[in-house]
């Protein structure tokens, strides 16, 4: 398995991105429904306008993509470094319980210690099961002292 950085002027790249949040879209943890075309269009042209994007794809030997993280750069005030945020996490329903999550996971790791990053954070529905017992297996833990994920719809 190699981890590369997703490169959208690369038509596979941009194909592998669609198929994988696809699939995500599709997942019990996502909408049950797959994306509308135009959708993934604009997240496409919005995210390639975002300075602080980082997608990480992982590819096998035979070419084929099999995860997708999708990761936006933040600043630690307390470290004063910057840091990565995990926002997304796919891997396809074929790769699961292959270690292409884990393998994904030290990928970015190895990224944020190499390019002076503090930290990589993460956002997890906690009823999602699957993924918190990837997350805790490749090291991750809750914030101590224990933080909320809230928001306000505007």
């Amino acid at each position: 398995m190699e981890i590369t950085i997703l490169d959208f002027a690369n038509n596979d790249h941009e194909k592998a991105f669609v198929k994988l949040l696809n699939a995500y879209m599709l997942d019990d943890m996502g909408l049950n429904k797959p994306l509308e075309p135009e959708h993934a269009e604009k997240v496409i042209f919005d995210i390639k306008q975002h300075v602080s994007y980082i997608g990480f794809l992982v590819e096998d030997e035979n070419g084929s993509f099999l995860a997708l993280a999708n990761c936006f750069v933040n600043y630690s005030t307390f470290a004063a470094k910057p840091l990565i945020n995990i926002h997304d996490l796919i891997v396809h329903p074929d790769a699961r319980k292959m270690g292409v999550g884990q393998a994904l996971l030290r990928g970015i790791e190895k990224y944020a210690h190499q390019n002076g990053y503090c930290r990589v954070n993460l956002e997890v529905r906690n009823d999602n099961h699957k993924a918190l017992a990837l997350y805790k297996k490749a090291g991750f833990r809750e914030c101590q002292p224990p933080m909320y994920f809230w928001e306000k719809k505007v």
